[in-house]
């Protein structure tokens, strides 16, 4: 059973996708041993400042890299990322998991991802060229992440 860790910016305030995250965290533990870190998002004095903004997703960088397990791939979620099928997406869990035992996935703040951290994955993965509210990217991941799973055990769930 692959250790997956969630490593996310920001909480989740409505509890309507809480109630979805959790029901799919609920079908994800029959497949593997999901942790979540969930880190704060960094205050900015001013967003139109892009140094600003450059210097707290530096500072959720440092924190979302020392969240990362010793020897997991890490899979950043990002708009500039590889769009993949359930199919592949399903074969990368297997592969990165399968290899190491272990596995992490991180979903940024508002403002995205440092470009340490996307340096630091072996896969950046985007969902799409659209942008998503990060709160509702979390559920979508897991429902991703449990279809992914369910592929790999041959469960009907994937159609």
């Amino acid at each position: 059973m692959h250790r997956v860790t969630l490593i996310t910016v920001g909480t989740l305030k409505e509890s309507y996708l809480s109630d979805a995250a959790t029901e799919y965290k609920k079908r994800l533990s029959a497949f593997c041993d999901l942790r979540e870190v969930n880190l704060p998002e960094e205050k900015i004095a001013d967003e139109n400042d892009p140094r600003a903004v450059a210097a707290a997703l530096s500072r959720e960088g440092e924190k979302i890299l020392a969240a990362v397990p010793a020897g997991a791939p890490l899979v950043a979620l990002c708009v500039e990322g590889k769009e993949l099928s359930s199919e592949e997406f399903s074969e990368a869990v297997g592969r990165f998991g399968d290899a190491a035992g272990v596995l992490a996935f991180v979903i940024g703040s508002s403002h995205g991802l440092s470009p340490a951290v996307k340096e630091k994955a072996a896969l950046r993965l985007s969902y799409s060229k659209m942008t998503f509210p990060h709160q509702l990217m979390r559920v979508v991941f897991l429902e991703s992440l449990y279809r992914a799973y369910t592929i790999r055990a041959g469960k009907r769930y994937h159609k």
